[in-house]
């Protein structure tokens, strides 16, 4: 058994910043396994996975980074209460994930967790966010106009908040968050026919349906080296768009009364905030 496995999908990245995710996670005193899942062409970021402590396997099909993750899942099913998915950009300091694994020990309905993501200037990535409504997406990629968007993000990503108490959050970014394996066999895991984007949306929101938490944790921090590629690059971006369109496909576009009642819910815990939602 571990205290906590990790899984890391690579796709032809940089070796130096794959080195720092992979630093990152083995920085610990605790018994930890992570699973590298190498979608690239090539084998060239092989070598990564040198230490006893890592697993390399290679899958060049790229099926996607929902599937890629899923076998680490699977293999970490029944080695671990804990597992981590993270993204090869994030790096962070020692005495991360203990807080974490003690924040899930302390409260059993907490499915998955997410700390605090900081650009590596330090500034706050607003990550922790209500489910989106298309006229969320739609407002947040194409609407020119900064006050237009800046009124939506405030209240999708729940800045109001301050980003410095925990709460419960329908919407945890995945490019670094950890899950009670348990919760995550019990729904499947990530469902594979997101290729990339929506995945982590639509996993919060099944382990919601469970009856578990998802928590926002800013008593720890990690660093997220990251760039929007679906703004620069046609093919992410159709990506992108493909995937939106299944989410609200399987959930529901402008009518969604379970989104409804989430989103109110969650705005709830800070009613009593001065200028709230």
């Amino acid at each position: 058994m571990f205290d906590i496995t990790g899984s890391i999908v690579l796709y032809k990245n940089s070796p130096a910043l794959v080195k720092k995710a992979i630093a990152s996670f083995l920085n610990t005193k605790l018994n930890v396994r992570l699973y590298l899942i190498d979608h690239s062409p090539n084998e060239d970021l092989k070598f990564l996975g040198e230490d006893d402590r890592i697993e390399y396997i290679a899958n060049p099909l790229n099926p996607g980074f929902g599937a890629g993750h899923n076998v680490a899942i699977r293999k970490a099913a029944e080695k671990s209460k804990f597992h981590a998915v993270i993204n090869p950009d994030i790096y962070y300091n020692e005495g991360v994930i203990e807080p974490i694994i003690d924040f899930f020990e302390q409260y059993p309905r907490i499915g998955t967790v997410m700390p605090k993501i900081l650009y590596p200037d330090g500034r706050t990535q607003y990550l922790a966010k209500l489910l989106p409504t298309p006229l969320d997406f739609i407002v947040r990629r194409f609407i020119p106009f900064d006050f237009i968007r800046n009124k939506i993000d405030n209240r999708f990503e729940l800045r109001k908040s301050g980003y410095n108490r925990s709460f419960n959050v329908p919407f945890l970014s995945g490019c670094f968050i950890i899950f009670r394996t348990s919760a995550l066999l019990k729904i499947g895991a990530f469902d594979e026919n997101i290729f990339m984007y929506t995945e982590d949306i639509d996993i919060c929101r099944r382990i919601i349906d469970l009856g578990y938490r998802c928590m926002f944790f800013p008593s720890v921090s990690v660093y997220h080296d990251h760039e929007r590629k679906s703004f620069v690059d046609f093919k992410i971006f159709k990506i992108y768009l493909k995937s939106a369109i299944y989410y609200f496909n399987k959930w529901g576009w402008f009518f969604d009364r379970g989104r409804e009642k989430i989103n109110h819910d969650t705005l709830k815990q800070f009613s009593a905030l001065k200028g709230a939602y």
